[in-house]
């Protein structure tokens, strides 16, 4: 994307609203060269519709016309001054429209984001001196060489081999280890590259534009933001390194469901391969000011805590990890890059990073390899024996439409997790963004109402630009006031295992969309779980707190006000699109695995009904959400699922 004149002096007026500075020493959006950070990142956005929606908009923003639709009457956006900017955008965000709310937390989160992601022309943000925050922890000398060489592609290639896997994330590389090991000829492909302690800062900014996929960045609906990981090793290298075995009660449930491997031994064995190839343990699970806040919160409630084990190796459980969502400089993470694909090297499997793959080759009902492309147009032709599809719950269901698969439940039952926070502050210093990125749970609302369904709390480190994107804007001042409190402020996050499921559809430029609106039932164990967070945080002490909600509204404990007050308002401002910032926290079963081809997208082996050689070995094949954070569960499924690959070939 490339604005021109009119459409960027359209974003700088945005984000100078959303972020003016003080003029006092905070420089303004456009000053501190976040406008710039904005375009780039919108710019890289895979879907060509949605960027030149974008640009429709910057165009028709300063007239008349657009006045009239956001409700200013027949005014310029430029001829209002900063008050009634403010005002404006306000009301968008207030809208009864969810069509106008999700346009504003669209422009809420470009703008807010790339504020407190800029680095500025020195390096270190002003805003981030006057928050108190110290900006990115720098390259360390120290850090180790990479333990891996993947190839980027620089001209058309053809390549040979018995399994090609595409994706190189949680499911990729284990499923790559797995078949290597079994002496398979196996080529990786992953569109991402490669990226290891040597090139990690601890910064934001570096961090989400380097290891996260440009989009898509929310679902259609506009209710909730995504993200997911693009580089060598996929999600693990960037996830909080939270470990959890699949629940005996979701795995009787996935079992119930035409997968009988589940509740047996053969997946006993896979979970216990991966437990013991992550180095999962609880010595580095020191609580951080965090956790501990939590911990005493749920303590004086009575409540179920617990430390959660974590697949880490000389963790510093401080600074560093809580810098890990941008990458471990310290190479503690035991990541896919650190783990299976270093395996799978070793037992020479070949490595390529840079390759988009579009489509699967099939003759004859069967995969004959894939076809992929690079950012510079050269085409990659990879033949092979058998093909494994582990790209993620976007991306596979995409790749396995865009191969003319017509099996119609791929893209269906996509699961979110969906989560929120609620936010306080309090009188000890918290510095959120350092300490174990999570070390302490509560399942207290895991089950809400027997059905196995409700929420699980959890923490995670606060970095400036993370922590706006869950926060609700009212203001600019008010804004950075609120910013100047986080090294005394702390979250609990709310994780929902939602029962009801959206779809990925693909559009006709082959490119995913998600579509997903909560639905009564999750959106009421929201509710519950945002109202027992509620409570943990103020049985821990806090002295104010707020919730994502745009409507703005903060508790005070000096009012005197009750809890249950704020609860209330909560619940009544509600969670339909654009009322509260909420994320995808993890995505799930958008190829589930079953036990027949008219209720799920792959068979119990994870081999597509309709290509039998095309097997899925990544989160996309969850049958229901997990309930937990699934990484060790996705690892469990691709190494079940290659073993039997590699037995059938």
């Amino acid at each position: 994307m490339s604005l021109n004149p009119k459409q960027r002096a359209a974003l700088a007026a945005i984000c100078d609203t959303f972020a003016p500075g003080d003029g006092n020493g905070i420089p303004s959006a456009s000053a501190i060269g976040s406008v710039a950070i904005a375009e780039g990142m919108a710019g890289a956005n895979p879907r060509k519709a949605e960027v030149e929606q974008l640009e429709r908009i910057l165009s028709m923003w300063d007239t008349w016309a657009w006045g009239l639709f956001i409700g200013i009457g027949p005014r310029k956006f430029s001829s209002l001054s900063r008050p009634q900017r403010e005002a404006a955008l306000i009301k968008l965000g207030d809208s009864d429209s969810p069509l106008k709310r999700a346009l504003f937390q669209n422009l809420k989160s470009a703008a807010t984001l790339s504020y407190y992601l800029a680095p500025g022309p020195t390096g270190v943000s002003p805003i981030w001196d006057a928050i108190g925050y110290p900006g990115p922890l720098g390259v360390r000398a120290d850090a180790a060489a990479p333990p891996l060489a993947p190839l980027t592609p620089t001209g058309d290639l053809v390549l040979d081999c018995d399994v090609v896997v595409v994706g190189s994330g949680a499911g990729g590389g284990t499923a790559a280890a797995v078949l290597a090991a079994a002496g398979h000829d196996v080529i990786v492909l992953e569109k991402g590259h490669y990226f290891d302690d040597r090139d990690f800062d601890g910064g934001e900014l570096g961090g989400l534009t380097r290891l996260y996929a440009p989009g898509p960045n929310g679902t259609a609906e506009g209710q909730l933001a995504v993200m997911t990981a693009q580089c060598l090793g996929g999600g693990t290298v960037v996830n909080y390194s939270t470990s959890f075995k699949t629940p005996e009660h979701v795995r009787r449930e996935w079992a119930e469901l035409g997968v009988p491997a589940f509740a047996g031994p053969e997946f006993d064995a896979a979970l216990d391969a991966v437990w013991s190839r992550l180095s999962v343990n609880g010595d580095y699970s020191t609580p951080s000011a965090r956790d501990r806040i939590m911990e005493r919160g749920l303590a004086s409630l009575g409540w179920h805590v617990d430390s959660l084990e974590r697949n880490v190796v000389g963790c510093d459980t401080g600074p560093e990890c809580g810098r890990c969502g941008a990458g471990c400089r310290i190479g503690a993470k035991q990541s896919v890059a650190k783990t299976w694909l270093v395996d799978a090297a070793a037992a020479g499997a070949r490595l390529y990073t840079g390759v988009d793959v579009r489509t699967v080759s099939i003759a004859g009902g069967r995969a004959t390899g894939v076809v992929g492309r690079t950012a510079d147009g050269c085409t990659v032709t990879v033949r092979a024996k058998a093909v494994v599809a582990a790209g993620g719950s976007v991306q596979t269901p995409a790749l396995l439409r865009r191969s003319g698969l017509a099996n119609p439940n791929i893209g269906k039952h996509l699961r979110l997790h969906p989560a929120t926070a609620v936010w306080a502050e309090f009188d000890e210093e918290v510095r959120p963004w350092e300490g174990g990125m999570q070390t302490r749970y509560s399942a207290q609302y895991a089950d809400q109402d027997g059905s196995g369904y409700g929420s699980v709390f959890e923490t995670a480190a606060a970095n400036p630009a993370i922590s706006v994107a869950f926060q609700s804007w009212r203001g600019a001042d008010a804004q950075l006031a609120r910013m100047r409190g986080l090294s005394r402020m702390s979250s609990v996050g709310v994780i929902t295992r939602d029962q009801d499921s959206g779809e990925v559809k693909v559009g006709k430029d082959g490119e995913p969309t998600l579509h997903y609106t909560l639905s009564a039932r999750d959106e009421a164990r929201v509710k519950a779980g945002v109202a027992g967070a509620a409570r943990v945080l103020e049985a821990a002490g806090a002295t104010t707190m707020f919730s994502g909600h745009q409507a703005g509204f903060t508790w005070e404990r000096a009012s005197g006000r009750p809890i249950d007050e704020f609860i209330a308002q909560c619940d009544a401002a509600g969670y339909g699109p654009g009322r509260c910032a909420m994320a995808a926290l993890h995505l799930m079963g958008s190829a589930r695995m079953g036990g027949s081809a008219e209720s799920s997208a792959v068979n119990p082996d994870g081999a597509t009904w309709d290509v039998p050689n095309l097997v899925v070995a990544d989160a996309s094949t969850f049958p229901t959400s997990s309930g937990v954070n699934p990484m060790v569960t996705i690892e469990a499924i691709a190494h079940l699922n290659a073993s039997k690959l590699s037995a059938r070939l």
